[in-house]
C-alpha cells in the first residue's frame, strides 16, 4: 500500500520493501478518536481505508464534534490512494495540532515510527529527500484547505455582521 501514498511516490520497490518492515496496521471504529490535539506526534499515519475527520478541539470541551471538522481525508475503492496524516512528527514541538476521528464504520491506518523512518533516511539520503519533497506537497495541500476554511468563516462572519 505504501506505493499508493503521496508521501512515498517515486520510491523504488526495494526502498518500499525496506519500509514495509516498519509498518503496523491498526483499525478504528466509527467515532473513535485516533489521536487528540496535543498528543505527542511520534508516527506517520496513512489512511488506507475509510474516512477520517480532522477536528479542532475547543478549549473546555471533552470531545470534538462533527461541526468542528476542518478537513476530511477519505480513501475509497474509487479513490484507493492512501492519505498521509501526522506530519507534525517532523515539526517541533512534535505534537498533533488537530484531533482525528474515524468517520466511517471502520478506518484502516498504517503507522510508521518517525525515528525508524529517519534512520532509513540517514542511510539513503535520496529516499529522505524524495519523502520530504512529497511531504511538502501534503502540507501545502492541507494549508490550502485551511485557507479556504478561514476565508469561508470570515465571509460568514462578515455576512452576520451585515445582517445585525
Amino acid at each position: 500500500m505504501l506505493e499508493k501514498t503521496e508521501a512515498f511516490k517515486a520510491f523504488s520497490k526495494k526502498q518500499l520493501a525496506k519500509l514495509e518492515n516498519l509498518c503496523a496496521e491498526v483499525a478504528f471504529s466509527e467515532n473513535e478518536r485516533l489521536f487528540a490535539a496535543g498528543d505527542p506526534a511520534t508516527h506517520l499515519w496513512m489512511v488506507t481505508e475509510g474516512r477520517v475527520d480532522l477536528r479542532f478541539e475547543m478549549p473546555g470541551k471533552r470531545v470534538a464534534t462533527i461541526e468542528q471538522t476542518v478537513s476530511t481525508i477519505e480513501v475509497t475503492s474509487q479513490k484507493p490512494i492512501a492519505e498521509t496524516l501526522g506530519w507534525s512528527c517532523f515539526v517541533p514541538p512534535n505534537q498533533m495540532r488537530l484531533s482525528a476521528y474515524c468517520a466511517t464504520p471502520t478506518c484502516r491506518i498504517i503507522l510508521i515510527p518517525k525515528d525508524k523512518l529517519l534512520e532509513f533516511f540517514k542511510d539513503d539520503p535520496l529516499m529522505g529527500y524524495r519523502f520530504m519533497s512529497n511531504m511538502v506537497r501534503v502540507v501545502g495541500y492541507r494549508f490550502h484547505q485551511f485557507q479556504e476554511l478561514f476565508a469561508t468563516m470570515l465571509f460568514i462572519h462578515s455576512e452576520l455582521e451585515t445582517k445585525v
